[in-house]
């Protein structure tokens, strides 16, 4: 994918909506695109984990203990929570079909954070909905 394919993706992606021209080039700087075929596992639950993924293109389907929780298409985001507390992988992320995603490090979107924090409210915005979607389907 070409720098303008993915400025204009990034711009879309609610995470990074907020951002400048100029921020959204800071992020492509620092960032690499993974490409993973269907079938392949993006992360496995329980593993250490120090990335974090913008799903670009393909979808992939995240899982715990077997069970689907979630299917993720372009825009979306995975692996924040490794990210801010250092822990393991909660779920498994498999490519349901060729993806490509964009891989952050554990230092590097802290960085994008501290430099906007629009990124770490977005990021903040979507794991309390995700909090909360798993409560409701808890009840």
């Amino acid at each position: 994918m070409d720098k303008k394919e993915l400025v204009k993706l990034l711009s879309r992606a609610p995470l990074f909506s907020r951002l400048s021209a100029k921020g959204i080039e800071e992020v492509l700087a620092i960032a690499r695109q993974k490409k993973f075929t269907a079938g392949s596992t993006i992360v496995a639950q329980g593993s250490a984990g120090v990335g974090f993924y913008l799903v670009l293109t393909g979808s992939a389907q995240v899982s715990r203990h077997g069970k689907e929780i979630a299917e993720l298409g372009a825009g979306t985001f995975f692996g924040e929570m490794c990210i801010l507390d250092g822990g393991p992988r909660s779920a498994d992320v498999i490519a349901v079909e060729d993806t490509t995603c964009l891989m952050l490090t554990q230092w590097d979107i802290r960085r994008v954070i501290s430099r906007n924090p629009d990124v770490g409210m977005a990021m903040l915005e979507e794991l309390s909905r995700r909090l909360r979607n798993t409560e409701h389907s808890l009840s």
